[in-house]
């Protein structure tokens, strides 16, 4: 086989996962199975297969087979909670609203940091999320269609984009960011607030491998605290 063939496998395999046909840490088929499913040589498939490992999305172990890769330890440690889980845990009734929701270019600063070529578009989406009908938080973001083209047709309803991605796509790695803002007239607007009141601010980028899948801003109301188990 060829190395197009490798990569086609590869990329089959990734795209599957992304889908959530198994869930972190579930066992995938082996490669006998895959070779029979795609039509070519074991040795193919393991090269693929090993190519994921060493992105990080698959773990492999001799005689072990080889698994979705679950979140990183510190991920597993340290859970930020879903913004519908803070709501209701404060026995309130969540509900979420999509206020702009496009295909676009992003920004030259974001698609630097998303790593998405200046002439490709991804998914905005800006969401406000309320509580008993209030607002409680400002989410944008945008998510890299490279890495998961399903969102951009995906309906929402009552469930969130942040809660669809963290159900659809096994991220391995991200970064967040903490910090306080003063509101700017939008971010006002939409949470109903005086201009320049302080907000407390969550930024958050992941990753599978070596690609992007979402960058995203949470803006939460005036008294807002963060709490989470260690």
């Amino acid at each position: 086989m060829n190395a197009q063939t490798h990569r086609g496998i590869r990329e089959a395999i990734r795209a599957r996962i992304v889908a959530g046909e198994w869930k972190l840490g579930e066992l995938i088929p082996g490669e006998v199975d895959f070779a029979e499913q795609y039509g070519c040589s074991r040795t193919t498939v393991n090269r693929a297969l090993q190519a994921l490992a060493e992105e990080g999305i698959v773990e492999r172990k001799r005689k072990g087979g080889t698994r979705v890769r679950p979140l990183p330890l510190p991920q597993a440690q340290v859970r930020i909670p879903l913004v519908r889980e803070q709501v209701e845990d404060m026995g309130r009734t969540y509900s979420c609203e999509i206020v702009k929701r496009r295909k676009t270019q992003p920004p030259v600063p974001t698609s630097l940091g998303l790593q998405i070529a200046e002439d490709k578009e991804a998914a905005y989406l800006e969401t406000l999320h309320l509580a008993d009908g209030q607002p409680f938080a400002f989410e944008t973001r945008w998510v890299n269609l490279a890495t998961v083209p399903d969102f951009e047709t995906a309906d929402f309803g009552m469930l969130s984009a942040n809660e669809w991605l963290v159900r659809k796509v096994p991220f391995t790695r991200g970064e967040v960011e903490l910090s306080a803002i003063s509101a700017e007239a939008r971010i006002a607007q939409v949470l109903s607030i005086g201009r320049g009141e302080a907000l407390f601010t969550m930024r958050r980028t992941t990753w599978l491998g070596e690609r992007s899948v979402t960058t995203m801003a949470l803006h939460y109301t005036p008294g807002y605290r963060l709490d989470f188990a260690i």
